[in-house]
């Protein structure tokens, strides 16, 4: 009973418009991480630098700050089932573009990073549209369960996404991998065809300038929320070291240039990590202190990261032990950050009303999914100037540091507490 109750709590699965998205994010997932490893790869073979690979993070960053907004705002006017028909079949096409720019060997960085941006867009306004959704779908009480399933399965096709990309790249090459892509894309689109009309409840607010207004003007007045932003702003911003992998893979650990096993173990670390807290997640239910947990959580990512940083400067061009205590690092940051999330997304879709869900889950992609990208462009520049070892490692103390002090700058955020649902 006791191992029972550690399993991740299965119960939203009940709900068979949920299970049908969530099953077809199995098949999904893997398909849209091999592009994220694909890209990064492709860049990197082209240029031999990380500082181009990092221009991935501004290359994408734009789209998803003013297409995550917009999309917010979007949500929460328009039918939410339409849009996500609409985005998930842009989704499809810009896959599709990737694999004829491999296919017909283009060999442009500046129309493959444009044409990520373009997929960026179109993902800004699919993710907070879906987030929305959830809290339509399945009742309060089962909203943490709910995230950590979602997040689990985004993460396992996180491993299997950069280990299947990072072994075939050097057999199948790109086009082969952006086109399993577009194929897997096919599953999601079939989900959301089903579900039911999911119109906005309560007043509709057009979407444009003064509705994205609402919603910040919103988050201003709930500090423990505006928080939960600004604590994940600094554990992804200093502590995510993704655009330095291809060039540790290869210098660091001695990995070839494009792709091999030290080069896809480094990508599935971190998810690998999610994937274990989310197995063993069946405790999130039954946590009443969720600002408390979301703190500790992020102070374990960022020592996990210095931690992976201090690996990477001791390995001198060697893989064996220091390649597995850095993976070993990653994978321990990997469960925090799956914690963390958990806990934050639950915090959100629980306080707002259904009128203004859509733009508070437009500024949560831009953070969510923004940070990493600036982490992209700041820790390609860092490491140019210090090398990819204290770049890593110097991030993951500043992780440290910002959290704590934003605890105790907002003490609320730490004492925040829900009343936990029984079980």
């Amino acid at each position: 009973m006791q191992i029972r109750g550690l399993l991740a709590d299965t119960r939203p699965l009940q709900d068979a418009h949920f299970r049908r998205l969530w099953q077809a994010n199995i098949v999904t997932v893997v398909g849209a991480q091999l592009t994220v490893v694909v890209v990064p790869a492709q860049i990197y073979a082209m240029t031999g630098s990380s500082a181009y690979v990092g221009l991935t993070g501004v290359f994408g960053l734009v789209p998803l700050v003013v297409f995550g907004l917009w999309g917010g705002a979007l949500a929460d006017a328009f039918d939410r089932r339409t849009i996500l028909v609409v985005t998930t079949v842009g989704l499809i096409a810009t896959a599709v573009a990737f694999w004829a720019q491999a296919a017909l060997d283009v060999g442009s960085v500046w129309l493959l990073l444009g044409l990520f941006s373009v997929q960026q867009a179109f993902f800004a306004v699919n993710q907070p549209t879906r987030s929305a959704v959830l809290p339509r779908l399945l009742p309060a009480d089962l909203l943490p369960a709910a995230n950590s399933l979602n997040m689990t399965v985004m993460q396992a096709g996180a491993i299997a996404g950069p280990l299947v990309g990072g072994a075939l790249l050097p057999v199948l090459g790109f086009s082969w991998l952006y086109l399993v892509d577009s194929i897997t894309l096919l599953a999601t689109l079939g989900a959301v065809v089903r579900l039911p009309p999911l119109p906005v409840e309560g007043v509709v607010t057009p979407p444009g300038l003064r509705s994205v207004v609402e919603g910040f003007a919103y988050l201003r007045g709930h500090p423990v929320l505006l928080m939960s932003f600004v604590v994940d702003v600094v554990a992804m911003v200093f502590g995510m070291p993704r655009a330095l992998f291809p060039e540790i893979a290869d210098v660091d650990f001695g990995g070839p240039a494009g792709g091999g096993l030290a080069f896809a173990l480094l990508f599935a670390a971190i998810p690998a990590g999610a994937v274990l807290g989310g197995v063993f997640s069946g405790w999130v239910s039954r946590v009443e202190r969720h600002g408390l947990a979301v703190v500790l959580a992020i102070v374990v990512w960022g020592v996990a990261i210095t931690g992976f940083g201090v690996a990477v400067g001791l390995a001198d061009g060697r893989a064996g032990v220091w390649l597995w205590l850095a993976v070993a690092a990653l994978v321990v940051g990997g469960a925090a950050d799956m914690v963390s999330a958990a806990f934050r997304t639950t915090m959100l879709q629980a306080a707002a009303s259904d009128a203004v869900r859509g733009r508070l889950q437009g500024v949560f992609i831009v953070v969510v999914a923004g940070g990493p990208r600036v982490a992209d462009v700041a820790h390609g520049a860092t490491a140019a100037a210090v090398g990819t070892a204290v770049a890593a490692a110097g991030g993951g103390v500043l992780v440290v540091v910002g959290t704590v002090a934003a605890a105790l700058l907002v003490p609320a955020f730490v004492r925040y507490r829900v009343t936990a649902a029984p079980r």
